[in-house]
């Protein structure tokens, strides 16, 4: 039988982790996943009046702007004026993409070509790796401190006259870690001075705990010529599905992500955009609101988790709703990960998917169940972690 060619660039490409873990989960009915993503509730009531609107006039069926509908554009600019800091012109800087991620594929194939390299400091989101990659650019892993943050000095020694740009994501997926200010001021100034670009990701802003502060990187004064800001509001308004992101850019790089976009998508889509201006007028306490119950299964995991140490090694983080531990054995992690799915019922990500394959590394997240469901969820893990600990696997 005649064979047809794959392009290699497709066929390097990591396979994404959680279908996999999907699988698993349907075949043992009743696991409760802290796996996934998202959070357990639904976007404001107020979008309902976004969607009126939308349905209010035919011509909203039509194709939109490549940039984005006004009245968003508009509701972005003042939210980033509030919320971050960041003080621009959306004509010159500001476009609506279909979820962060193809925020930041349009940032990749804007700046990169064939063979060029792009820093992600460990542990990287999968999805940042995977895009590189299937563009045909280089990921360049570098490794992290003990507290899973990145040094100035790993960046710097990472830097090839290939290279075009760092990225960052802060609050992290997989870790929680909230970046210092002072950390990513170093980085962005870095890339200024090297003339590479920094992408800051930044979805998971408003998910803060204890004294935690978010920092944008995008506001600092000089950062707007080689700085993208990357969010998304999939996460703090419930929108995962609605596809709803927006990104800030260098000025100079308008109208190649104009043609990027305008070829892959032509906009984002349109209901979910008058939708998404409803909920930003709902602002950010819709999110932070829900935050004290996430807080309390946060607390429940890690005091759970501390009497399994050292057993368990806890990185300290306080954002995003995620907890990644390291487990003292030498475990291949998707087993592990199989493993408490089959015997306890309860599935989490193996850390492998983040780049981080020295250790036994496990990415729980606590923001997709509410407070009963997550907290039978813990027990189950925790019961878990202890078999493990005491079998040695």
């Amino acid at each position: 039988m005649m064979s047809f060619p794959i392009a290699n660039r497709i066929k390097e490409v990591q396979s994404p982790v959680i279908p996999i873990v999907g699988e698993w989960v349907a075949a043992h009915p009743g696991t409760i996943s802290l796996g996934q993503g998202v959070v357990h509730y639904p976007p404001p009531p107020e979008v309902q009046q976004g969607i009126k609107t939308f349905q209010s006039d035919p011509v909203h069926h039509k194709y939109k702007l490549v940039q984005g509908i006004p009245e968003l554009l508009s509701a972005v600019r003042d939210k980033l004026q509030s919320d971050n800091k960041i003080r621009i012109n959306p004509a010159d800087r500001l476009m609506i993409t279909a979820g962060s991620n193809m925020a930041f594929m349009n940032a990749i194939m804007a700046i990169a070509d064939f063979g060029d390299e792009i820093i992600l400091p460990k542990p990287y989101y999968f999805n940042h790796e995977m895009a590189i990659t299937m563009l045909g650019a280089v990921p360049k892993g570098i490794e992290p401190d003990t507290r899973m943050l990145p040094t100035l000095s790993g960046i710097e020694a990472a830097i090839t006259p290939k290279t075009r740009a760092v990225v960052t994501i802060s609050p992290n997926n997989p870790s929680g870690m909230v970046f210092p200010e002072s950390l990513l001021t170093e980085i962005n100034h870095l890339c200024k001075e090297r003339g590479i670009y920094h992408i800051s990701d930044e979805a998971y802003e408003y998910f803060l705990f204890d004294d935690a502060i978010h920092f944008s990187p995008g506001s600092l004064p000089g950062s707007e010529g080689h700085t993208f800001s990357l969010f998304s509001l999939s996460k703090a308004f419930g929108f995962a599905s609605w596809r709803i992101g927006y990104m800030v850019m260098p000025a100079d790089l308008m109208p190649s992500v104009k043609k990027i976009q305008d070829t892959n998508l032509i906009c984002a889509p349109a209901i979910s955009q008058f939708a998404a201006v409803s909920a930003l007028a709902a602002g950010k306490s819709y999110c932070t609101q829900h935050l004290p119950s996430m807080n309390h299964v946060r607390r429940h995991l890690l005091d759970g988790l501390e009497d399994l140490t050292p057993f368990v090694r806890i990185i300290p983080a306080k954002g995003a709703f995620y907890i990644l531990i390291e487990l003292d054995m030498d475990a291949e992690p998707l087993h592990v990960v199989e493993k408490l799915i089959r015997e306890h019922q309860v599935a989490i990500i193996p850390g492998t998917a983040f780049g981080l394959n020295d250790g036994c590394y496990l990415r729980i997240a606590f923001g997709a169940l509410k407070e009963e469901t997550a907290n039978e969820a813990v027990e189950r893990l925790l019961k878990g972690l202890k078999k493990l600990r005491d079998e040695g696997m």
